[in-house]
């Protein structure tokens, strides 16, 4: 039965191939707008770390000023960093299961290989738990020990794009590179690791690559590597030297702790609100008292990665969908009222108005694929010129992962496309279904 009504559907198809045509083409231009939009919010919504988002915190204080908060806008939202002297008491505590210390950084990385000139490396400066806290994969080696991070001990992470680079690909671990003025030994060597938005780090953009290598917390201080990312003073700060930025009163550093369950949770709170109090005692943090721990789902809100205008056009996109829809609505009425001698004869001969419905659905159905399929085609352009117009506000890897369509986009594009056209023939199906046959019949 159904290849029979697949071949009656075909058959009307090609009677009127302009109309067909055009109904198809109405669903493509829809389907096509939503699944752009929905690529593009999917890649910025999606849980970069769902095994373990709801047991990663990143810490925040609100160290700010008495006389205003640090953000205008929300008040109520304490300074995303933290001073240096609060973070290193935090993290000497060991109050967590676990906890970090990081910032983004660089320095002049001096290849070996022929052929490889110098080049600035993004680094990211850490303690050894970011690797086990963010489930970092390694293809070779393995990260360094928290002896290294006190040394520090002249040891360093690669990524898999700086050893491809570097060393060709090979397996590196007990090699050398020279960074800056010191000469590392690689421990490790990621695999492809990119997290999509990086919520480890979102100051310097949600969609950054990853950094190029990554060495012990202690090397910070030690070289006084540069801070590649948001510094943040509330007051003028006197002293010049290294020693006085890391004394003084501005924000730089990125503090996570990881707390497996929600009395770990209610805990970690009650220890930072303690160290809280006892700094108001000593004359600082002069603010009421506000320390927040935010799962990685509440960081990427708070840092609005996923921002209201990108829900606001999921709306748009479907509304278009939808004036699509009633065209076709329109469009579909007109061909089967075109037809409805034809259908009328059927009628006569035996078929029922189920038959007459389904036969037509069909039809309808048939619409809606071939429209997913040239929507599909379509919304592959188009983020092939989205994709070139991000080229100039992110690098071209982050852009490739805005802009990629995975297979649930694909399937769901589909489904949509069919649900689509469903829709849209109902209305019509049920109208030609319902006609007496009696009417054409005289006419003919």
């Amino acid at each position: 039965m159904f290849a029979y009504d697949l071949r009656l559907a075909l058959d009307s198809m090609k009677r009127h191939p302009g109309l067909s045509a055009l109904m198809v083409l109405a669903i493509a231009l829809g389907i096509a707008v939503c699944t752009v939009t929905f690529t593009i919010y999917h890649a910025m919504a999606t849980n970069p770390i769902p095994d373990k988002s709801s047991q990663l915190y990143a810490v925040t204080l609100d160290t700010w000023s008495a006389e205003r908060p640090y953000d205008d806008e929300k008040p109520e939202n304490p300074p995303q960093l933290l001073t240096y002297r609060d973070a290193m008491f935090l993290y000497g505590a060991k109050a967590a299961a676990r906890s970090l210390v990081m910032y983004k950084s660089g320095a002049l990385l001096l290849p070996e290989r022929q052929g490889v000139k110098p080049f600035n490396a993004t680094l990211r400066v850490t303690t050894h738990e970011f690797f086990p806290m963010f489930d970092v994969p390694f293809q070779y080696g393995q990260g360094w020990d928290a002896a290294a991070d006190e040394g520090p001990r002249p040891v360093i992470v690669l990524s898999d794009e700086t050893n491809d680079k570097v060393f060709g690909g090979e397996n590196s671990v007990g090699r050398m590179v020279k960074l800056g003025k010191v000469e590392y030994r690689v421990v490790g060597v990621l695999q492809p690791w990119a997290p999509s938005p990086s919520f480890y780090d979102l100051n310097n953009g949600a969609f950054e690559d990853p950094e190029d290598a990554y060495v012990p917390y202690g090397w910070g201080k030690a070289q006084e590597l540069p801070v590649y990312g948001n510094t943040n003073c509330w007051k003028p700060e006197t002293g010049e030297g290294y020693q006085d930025f890391l004394n003084s009163e501005c924000v730089w550093l990125q503090f996570w702790a990881e707390l497996p369950t929600l009395a770990d949770r209610d805990k970690y709170q009650a220890f930072v609100d303690n160290y809280v109090r006892s700094q108001k005692a000593a004359g600082r943090m002069p603010r009421p008292l506000n320390n927040r721990l935010y799962d990685v789902e509440q960081w990427l809100d708070r840092n609005e990665v996923v921002q209201k205008d990108n829900r606001v056009l999921i709306g748009i996109a479907l509304m278009f969908l939808g004036v699509c829809l009633v065209n076709v609505v329109g469009l579909l009425l007109a061909k089967f009222l075109n037809a409805a001698p034809l259908t009328g004869l059927r009628r006569a001969l035996g078929a029922s108005r189920r038959d007459i419905v389904r036969q037509h659905m069909t039809e309808v159905l048939l619409i809606g694929l071939a429209g997913g399929g040239l929507g599909l085609l379509l919304a592959v352009a188009g983020l092939a010129g989205i994709r070139t117009l991000y080229n100039s506000d992110f690098n071209a890897s982050s852009a490739e992962r805005l802009t990629q369509i995975d297979p649930v986009i694909v399937l769901a594009t589909l489904a949509l496309a069919l649900l689509a056209g469903a829709v849209a023939g109902l209305y019509p199906s049920w109208r030609i279904g319902r006609t007496a046959p009696a009417v054409y019949l005289k006419t003919q």
